[in-house]
C-alpha cells in the first residue's frame, strides 16, 4: 500500500485511496481482474478497478470507480461521479466486455475513501450498483 504522509497531493491521495479500495474490495469477496484499465483506442479515461463479484449466486463483472477525498467539504466523494463520468465509464465498460468477449451481467460500483491529512484512520464505503449503464 502507498505510504501516507502528513500532506498528500491529489495524485498521491488518489493512488493511496485506490490501494485501500482494492484491499477493501478483496476483503468483501471481489476478485480483482485489473486496475486502471484503459481502452487503448480513441476512448478517453480509465476504469479504476474491474472485478468479479458473486452476489445472490450470480457472478457479476463490476466496473468500479474510486473517489478519494480528505473530507466532505466539497461534497461526498460519490457526488463526483457525475452523469458525464457515468457515460464515460459506460463506454469504457462496453469496450472492455467487447474486447474480452464477455457475456455476463455487469454493474457499476463506487468506492468512497476518506484520507485525512492528519493521519486519522481512513474510512471506506462501498456503493454497489451505484448507477445504471448510460447508453450513448
Amino acid at each position: 500500500m502507498a505510504q501516507r504522509s502528513s500532506k498528500l497531493n491529489s495524485k498521491q491521495r488518489g493512488q493511496s485511496g485506490e490501494d485501500l479500495a482494492a484491499l477493501f474490495l478483496h476483503s468483501k469477496g471481489y476478485e480483482l481482474v485489473v486496475r486502471n484499465w484503459r481502452a487503448g483506442n480513441a476512448l478517453r479515461g480509465e476504469v479504476d478497478c474491474i472485478a468479479w463479484h458473486t452476489y445472490g449466486g450470480r457472478r457479476v463483472l463490476c466496473f468500479i470507480e474510486v473517489k478519494t477525498r480528505a473530507s466532505n467539504a466539497g461534497g461526498a466523494p460519490q457526488e463526483a461521479v457525475t452523469p458525464s463520468k457515468q457515460r464515460q465509464l459506460s463506454r469504457l465498460a462496453n469496450a472492455y466486455v467487447s474486447t474480452h468477449n464477455i457475456e455476463a451481467p455487469c454493474r457499476f460500483d463506487v468506492v468512497e475513501v476518506w484520507l485525512a491529512d492528519d493521519n486519522a484512520v481512513p474510512r471506506v464505503a462501498l456503493h454497489p450498483n451505484a448507477f445504471d449503464y448510460c447508453g450513448f
